[in-house]
C-alpha cells in the first residue's frame, strides 16, 4: 500500500520538488494551491509519469474556513494521510526597513505563512490522531527558512513568520510523539524559485563571494530529497529538529 501525503503549495518551485521527490519514494500526493492551472499540470503529470496517484484541491491556507475541505481533500486520496507538508508561504510584498513594516504586509505574512499553516497542522493533527496507525510512518514537514535563525532586517514579517515556524514543529513533535507522528523542520537556504529570482543578481554575488561553503544555488530538488528521506522515515529516532537544507549557510564562522 503506497503511502499518502498532502503537499501545500505543490504547483511550482519548492512544492514541485517535493511532490516529485515523495513521487520517486513511492507516495501518492494531494497538492493543495490557491488555483488549478499549467504549473499544477505538470507537476501532477510528472509526479504520475513516476507512478503516483494525485489530487488537488484549491484552497488559500490562510482562509480557516476552507480547512476542513482541504483535510477532506487530503483522506480522499486513499482514506488516510501518512504525511503533511507544509510549504505554502509567500516573502514580503516588497523588502524595506524594519521601522517601515506596515500592519497591512505583517498581517499577510503571518496570516499565510505562520498561522494558516498552524490551523491548518492542528486540522491535520487532530485527523491523524482518530486513525489507528497504519504501518506507514506518520509526520508533518514544516518548510521553515535559513531566516528561521538568520535575522533579515529588510524583510522583519517574513523572518519572524519563519522564526515562530520552528518552534511550532518542537511543538508538534512533542503533542504527537505518543501516536508515533514525527514532526520535522527543514530549513532551506538560497534556493533558486520564483520567490528568490526577484534577487537573483544579489545572491549570485553573496555565493560568489563564498557566503555558502557549497558554493552553488539550492534547488528545489534539494529541499524534495530531504523533505521525502524524512517523511518516509529513514530517520526513525528523529523528531522535532531541523534539517538544513542550505549548503552551510547556517555556520557560524570566525
Amino acid at each position: 500500500m503506497r503511502p499518502i501525503a498532502l503537499v501545500t503549495g505543490g504547483n511550482r518551485g519548492i512544492g514541485r520538488g517535493v511532490v516529485l521527490a515523495l513521487a520517486r519514494r513511492g507516495f501518492d500526493v494531494t497538492i493543495a494551491d490557491l488555483a488549478e492551472n499549467d504549473d499544477t499540470r505538470e507537476t501532477r503529470r510528472a509526479a504520475e509519469s513516476l507512478g503516483a496517484r494525485t489530487g488537488f484541491v484549491a484552497a488559500d491556507i490562510a482562509d480557516l474556513a476552507g480547512h476542513p475541505r482541504v483535510v477532506e481533500a487530503a483522506w480522499g486520496l486513499g482514506g488516510r494521510l501518512d504525511a503533511l507538508v507544509n510549504n505554502a508561504g509567500v516573502s514580503v510584498a516588497k523588502r524595506g526597513d524594519l521601522l517601515e513594516v506596515t500592519p497591512e504586509s505583517f498581517d499577510r505574512v503571518i496570516g499565510i505563512n505562520l498561522r494558516g499553516t498552524f490551523f491548518l497542522s492542528q486540522a491535520i493533527a487532530r485527523r491523524m490522531l482518530e486513525d489507528a496507525p497504519g504501518g506507514a510512518h506518520r509526520s508533518i514537514v514544516t518548510i521553515s527558512s535559513a531566516n528561521a535563525t538568520i535575522a533579515s532586517p529588510d524583510r522583519a514579517e517574513y523572518c519572524l513568520a519563519k522564526a515562530a515556524l520552528s518552534m511550532m514543529a518542537r511543538m508538534l513533535a512533542l503533542r504527537l510523539a505518543p501516536a508515533s507522528i514525527a514532526s520535522y523542520e527543514v530549513r532551506p537556504g538560497i534556493i533558486r524559485t520564483e520567490m528568490t529570482r526577484v534577487a537573483t543578481a544579489k545572491y549570485d554575488r553573496l555565493i560568489a563571494e563564498g557566503i555558502t561553503p557549497i558554493a552553488r544555488w539550492g534547488e528545489p530538488e534539494d529541499i524534495g530529497r530531504a523533505v521525502a528521506t524524512l517523511a518516509a522515515g529513514e530517520l526513525p529516532f528523529v523528531t522535532g529538529d531541523a534539517l538544513h537544507v542550505d549548503g552551510g549557510l547556517h555556520i557560524h564562522r570566525l
